[in-house]
């Protein structure tokens, strides 16, 4: 019951203090998961992090419940999902009950665009890790090139996106041993 707690109490705190979503919360999982408690590798959390993205849902509530699945089955997964979203319904229900007096105060409205930046800068560092991690050739700095080509300039359905790119993988790298 203890490791249980422990894992509520980890998630709970990545769900408290991870403004902007899934994207800038890996950095923070990367900490807590892999280095502070050691429940998985970064190689690991990646490829979470890939089927948290292709599943429905929440990409941190998905990472958060395979975590906890993976970990300690699935009462683990219960208690994973529960601590990655309760300090969001807590949050959100401060903010539904106060918001609406002071949205307008200029004061709000600039902590927001301050909030705004800093998680930009946590997803940059987000991305900068990821490519830094998985860009390992020519042929994936040209997938990662055209993938976001074809998302970010053509509005290819990130979905399609994805399952192309596990097939351009699969067909340039397939017949590779992993290392380690």
């Amino acid at each position: 019951m203890r490791e249980l707690i422990s894992m509520f109490l980890t998630f709970a705190r990545i769900g408290a203090f991870t403004f902007g979503g899934g994207y800038a919360m890996l950095p923070i999982l990367q900490r807590e998961v892999v280095e502070k408690n050691g429940w998985c590798t970064e190689d690991e959390l990646t490829d979470m992090y890939a089927i948290g993205q292709c599943t429905p849902g929440v990409i941190a509530v998905n990472v958060a419940t395979y975590i906890g699945n993976r970990k300690r089955g699935p009462i683990g997964a219960i208690f994973t999902t529960l601590g990655i979203v309760f300090p969001s319904l807590v949050i959100i229900v401060i903010i539904a009950s106060f918001l609406t007096h002071f949205a307008e105060y200029d004061i709000v409205q600039h902590a927001f665009a301050g909030i705004r930046i800093a998680v930009c800068a946590l997803v940059t560092k987000t991305i900068y890790t990821m490519v830094k991690k998985n860009v390992k050739d020519a042929a994936t700095a040209l997938i990662l090139i055209l993938t976001f080509i074809s998302v970010a300039l053509l509005n290819i359905s990130p979905i399609a996106a994805v399952l192309i790119c596990g097939l351009a993988g699969a067909l340039l790298h397939g017949g590779k041993k992993k290392e380690g």
